[in-house]
């Protein structure tokens, strides 16, 4: 059993064929999938799968590569994060990478995610490109680990996945894991305890191998698994479960037909 704990079910590449998308994943055991919001304009379409299907769950955030999109309040937030099906505050966060200062707007858009999720008491999903200074900076002096959350698509130092950690964060892998060239990466996988992992494809981006190229889905998400097994020398059971325990212990929520005991879910895995 796979959790897919950040996807993209709503853009296009994978809304066009939502049914085979949801059929594949089922085929390959994920039984969970967390669909992201990455602009208040698209949340409707976000939260309208997430209803449409008991596996899957919905965030509503903005994402802070986009300047020119509705900013959120705290408030706007609070509202759209009241729907039972809402699990997460984000994708929110910091990304340098593409963009120059000044960018005091996407510190401030940081800081609204921050406050919200600390008032709805649901975790965050935070992304962070070339920025992990400012970003650990401001998960400190905004108080995130009141709310916690996952470090998604991690790709930073280990030294940046234990300072988030410290906070409470969990750290999530995509398809980069596999690649050939990641190897710094995969030895921050090897690092970091079972206790603190999710998976994820980050679809319809990032497949891992041997899809790479093609257009990632929730489905794909066991190959990160197998890669993690590999690297930790333990078999993909193991992380199978410890990141579906992880995932339902860190939103708070349940799937019925998840094959996972309230009791289980609650119980931590062995450090590895």
């Amino acid at each position: 059993m796979f959790v897919d704990s950040h996807c993209h079910l709503s853009f296009p590449e994978l809304a066009h064929d939502l049914p085979g998308v949801l059929r594949r994943m089922r085929e390959n055991n994920v039984v969970t999938a967390l669909n992201i919001c990455t602009t208040l304009a698209e949340f409707p379409a976000v939260l309208a799968v997430a209803e449409q299907h008991e596996h899957v769950y919905a965030s509503v955030g903005v994402h802070p590569d986009y300047q020119e999109t509705e900013e959120p309040t705290v408030e706007r937030l609070l509202t759209l994060a009241s729907h039972p099906k809402v699990i997460a505050i984000g994708e929110t966060g910091l990304d340098y990478f593409r963009l120059q200062e000044p960018l005091d707007w996407q510190r401030d858009r940081f800081r609204v995610h921050i406050a919200a999720a600390r008032k709805c008491g649901k975790p965050m999903v935070v992304h962070t490109r070339a920025a992990s200074m400012d970003t650990l900076r401001l998960m400190r002096e905004e108080g995130a680990a009141v709310a916690g959350g996952v470090m998604h698509c991690f790709t930073e130092s280990l030294a940046t996945a234990e300072a988030a950690m410290a906070l409470g964060f969990y750290i999530s892998f995509s398809g980069i894991v596999t690649f050939k060239n990641a190897r710094e990466l995969q030895e921050v996988a090897r690092a970091v305890p079972l206790t603190r992992i999710l998976i994820e494809t980050d679809s319809p981006y990032l497949a891992p191998v041997p899809y790479r190229g093609q257009t990632n889905e929730p489905g794909f998400v066991p190959k990160v698994a197998e890669k993690l097994a590999q690297l930790k020398n333990i078999d993909v059971e193991e992380i199978a479960f410890a990141s579906s325990a992880n995932f339902y212990r860190l939103f708070k929520t349940l799937q019925p037909h998840a094959q996972v005991s309230h009791e289980a879910s609650r119980a931590p895995p062995k450090l590895t």
